[in-house]
């Protein structure tokens, strides 16, 4: 395999790349925070709303509730592999400049794989 990495550019790319992440952990932590306020203000199907006499949710504190599951998983492992992506980038270049070609494909190599995200009480896919 041939290598023309130029430095600088990866290092633009990360710094570029790691701004976009910080984009999505806010995001990601502003839905863990506010879904669920949002739920609990959400109502019930009671005369008069609120969380009626049995304290139940519902159905938009059950649909948003929904919502946060289904995208708990998927926004995990967008963050996993970003985290990766940056990783093996940095290591494969600074492998690179240091002149270990090996060590720049172990690097690449191990990022490509597919991390693995175990979040407590996330529904499996």
């Amino acid at each position: 395999m041939d290598w023309d990495i130029k430095p600088s550019g990866v290092q633009g790319v990360v710094n570029k790349t790691i701004t976009a992440a910080e984009g999505f952990q806010k995001a990601g932590t502003s839905l863990q925070k506010e879904l669920p306020e949002a739920a609990k203000h959400a109502g019930t199907v009671t005369p008069g709303g609120g969380a009626g006499e049995s304290g139940g949710m519902g159905p938009i504190a059950g649909a948003l509730g929904e919502l946060m599951a289904s995208h708990q998983q998927r926004l995990g492992f967008i963050s996993a592999r970003t985290e990766a992506s940056l990783n093996g980038a940095i290591k494969a270049t600074t492998a690179y400049v240091h002149g270990n070609i090996e060590q720049a494909e172990n690097a690449q190599r191990e990022a490509l794989k597919e991390p693995k995200v175990d979040l407590p009480g996330a529904e499996k896919k």
